[in-house]
């Protein structure tokens, strides 16, 4: 369902919107993140990295599904994320995606915080 805010995008199960704080990249998927999704994700964590944001934070915390496609996109924006010098903060991980990344390791690759604002970097209720 698209929302039709600036920078959304949607593919039915699916919407990406993108917004600036600072210098992050904040990226909010809402919906299932799968093979048949992903293009929706990859393409603005890449263009956010093109643009010169290199701080990407992915808000999870509406993605209600991830797969080993959706984990693959991540993965990829990391690497260039950290080739520009920079990284990818993942925030308020739903249990059900926070499995997926437990059971292959990745969550040990990434920065996680619990919540949208420890990701910006400001610590909830202040």
């Amino acid at each position: 369902m698209d929302r039709g805010m600036p920078g959304s995008t949607s593919r039915g199960r699916l919407t990406v919107d993108v917004r600036h704080v600072g210098i992050s990249a904040v990226v909010t998927p809402e919906g299932e993140l799968d093979h048949h999704t992903a293009d929706l994700l990859r393409e603005p964590l890449e263009r956010s990295v093109e643009d010169g944001y290199n701080r990407l934070v992915v808000d999870c915390s509406r993605l209600e599904f991830c797969d080993s496609t959706g984990l693959n996109v991540l993965l990829g924006a990391r690497l260039k994320a950290e080739a520009a010098g920079g990284g990818v903060h993942l925030a308020g991980m739903l249990p059900v995606v926070a499995r997926v990344f437990e059971i292959t390791g990745a969550s040990a690759v990434f920065t996680v915080h619990d919540d949208l604002e420890a990701a910006l970097g400001h610590p909830s209720g202040a």
